[in-house]
């Protein structure tokens, strides 16, 4: 029963994923997208799109990658990829806000959430890569479906776009060839500037 408290205590915080608002707003749409919307897009993304990626993967890896990329954001909040303030690489403090909600898991799944999220940051193995992709083309799809989005709302030029973006190659060239003709096209209609 000590390890049923701990996970359901833990499956209780996480509900607060759901109030993590981002800055990108849903399909054609008006609302902000939260965390948990979200990290629930990119695990059905990996799975439609697994077949696209560069290398082999382990599909069920990158889903609780996409699934638990985010929780840290409950302590840590969502740093905007475009912010000029912050650096979106806030890790330290998210490595604290990931032991601290982790560990209220049972200490053999607190290790195996922690070890998952430390991989997907790093971003260096084929699941990380892949999963890394799903995370920056999800807001590109919004955006494009939004004339521009955050892109527009926030000044973002094409070629901070692109440079945040091509990330997106290390997972799958074949989605990331799709991923620059909706950069071009946001160009060609007004969505996006160049400098």
């Amino acid at each position: 029963m000590d390890n049923l408290s701990k996970q359901v205590d833990f499956i209780k915080e996480i509900d607060k994923l759901k109030y993590i608002q981002r800055k990108t707003k849903l399909f054609n749409s008006e609302r902000n997208e939260n965390d948990a919307e979200h990290s629930w897009h990119l695990a059905m993304m990996a799975i439609v799109l697994a077949e696209h990626s560069n290398e082999k993967i382990d599909l069920l890896k990158v889903i609780k990658m996409v699934l638990i990329h985010d929780i840290v954001e409950i302590d840590a909040g969502d740093i905007f990829l475009y912010d000029t303030q912050m650096n979106h690489n806030n890790t330290e403090e998210e490595l604290k806000a990931a032991k601290r909600i982790f560990g209220m898991l049972p200490e053999n799944q607190a290790a195996e959430f922690i070890q998952i999220w430390e991989e997907f940051e790093a971003g260096e193995t084929n699941e990380a890569k892949f999963a890394k992709s799903m995370d920056r083309f999800e807001p590109l799809l919004q955006n494009t479906t939004n004339k521009g989005g955050t892109w527009k709302e926030f000044d973002v030029d094409y070629e901070k776009v692109y440079e945040k973006k091509k990330a997106i190659d290390k997972g799958s060239n074949t989605i990331w060839n799709y991923a620059k003709n909706l950069i071009n096209e946001s160009v060609e209609k007004g969505f996006l500037k160049k400098k």
